[in-house]
């Protein structure tokens, strides 16, 4: 690559052409998806070049503590943008609602983490927002709901579709009223296969 920036001894430059990235390219887009997933399972900003050599081989990117930190900024800054985008065009004829339960980065406490999904008029899945709580209560999903109506999603969605957890349904009714409530099947064949027995 350093011979590209000048002239070989004939007077002809030597063009470099990385084997592995594509033109202009600074790291391929399965590296850009395996560094966060690394940093939430708790690799610290000093291990990623032996996990990444590991995983990579030994002709990995050397990526040092300070790149690790200026990236996960990045992905803060990121999030911040996402987290604070306009829904004023968005409408959603369906969302689906639940709390995932985490334990991300090692932490002593797992977190909940409230999800909405809504699909288009067109059918397409969008994922509409997140939130971090430590449980399912109405205030946490309350937040949630208000967030995205304050964001500009003015149209209650036609129906909602959520587990049992009643904390929801109440914060549902308060912010869109309108919104039908449909049981999740999946989460009530779950709970109803819970509690038959294995041999039959």
């Amino acid at each position: 690559k350093i011979r590209d920036r000048g002239a070989a001894g004939d007077g002809e430059r030597i063009r470099f052409s990385s084997a592995i990235l594509p033109l202009w390219a600074r790291r391929t887009r399965s590296l850009d998806a395996l560094l966060p997933v690394l940093y939430l399972r708790g690799i610290s900003t000093g291990d990623f070049q032996e996990a990444l050599t590991a995983l990579l081989g030994k002709d990995a990117p050397n990526l040092s503590p300070a790149v690790i930190s200026r990236l996960t900024a990045e992905w803060q800054g990121e999030y911040e943008r996402w987290q604070r985008r306009d829904l004023s065009a968005r409408r959603y004829v369906y969302v689906w609602a639940d709390g995932v339960f985490l334990q991300a980065r090692m932490e002593d406490h797992g977190e909940c983490m409230l999800v909405l999904i809504g699909a288009t008029p067109e059918g397409k899945k969008e994922l509409i927002g997140f939130q971090v709580c430590v449980r399912e209560s109405t205030q946490s999903w309350r937040e949630l709901l208000i967030d995205v109506k304050q964001r500009g999603l003015q149209i209650a969605p036609e129906i909602a579709v959520g587990d049992g957890a009643l904390g929801f349904w109440k914060a549902l009714d308060e912010v869109f009223p309108g919104t039908r409530h449909q049981r999740c099947w999946v989460h009530k064949t779950v709970n109803v296969l819970d509690k038959v027995p294995l041999s039959v």
